[in-house]
């Protein structure tokens, strides 16, 4: 093995490592935000796409952390943001974590995914570019995969929070 190898792995472990500690700091902190709310709910820590990802999921039904959802993922969002916020503190690092809570990001992410295929298919049946709606940042990044995985490309427009995705002819 050559030394370039033996350092790339060892930076590759090392990320690894970085990103196993962010999980551990975030469901730390929401573990804690949970006992504040008193509500339920099992935390479980997994690396993805080279980023930490938490999920708080629920034995009991998942009633209680609707409210951590809020309408459209907002209150979502902003923990994701306050828990990126903790990770930073402890580490110095900026975080790219991923929350998701009682599997609305992973059911979002199917639904934006079958949107975005349905976008490539009209653009390529008609060839005239398509417009969506107003996303968040993590659901035009699901959409653009979702088109490019198409064959297709795409772009976002617009200023935040009215940024949408156009998914172009080939």
């Amino acid at each position: 093995m050559t030394e370039g190898t033996t350092s790339a792995a060892a930076d590759g472990a090392d990320t690894l490592t970085r990103l196993e500690q962010e999980g551990e700091i975030a469901a730390d902190y929401l573990e804690g935000l949970l006992d504040i709310a008193d509500l339920d709910g099992d935390i479980d820590m997994d690396v993805e796409a080279d980023r930490a990802a938490v999920s708080i999921i629920s034995d009991a039904g998942g009633r209680d952390l609707q409210k951590l959802v809020g309408r459209d993922g907002e209150v979502l969002e902003a923990l994701q943001e306050l828990t990126r916020l903790a990770v930073h503190r402890e580490t110095g690092d900026r975080s790219r974590l991923m929350l998701d809570i009682g599997g609305y990001r992973a059911k979002k992410r199917a639904e934006l995914s079958e949107l975005g295929a349905k976008a490539a298919a009209e653009v390529k049946n008609t060839g005239e570019s398509v417009k969506l709606a107003p996303m968040t940042p993590f659901e035009r990044k699901v959409v653009h995969d979702a088109v490019k995985a198409a064959g297709l490309r795409s772009e976002s427009e617009g200023e935040e929070p009215q940024r949408f995705v156009v998914v172009l002819p080939a």
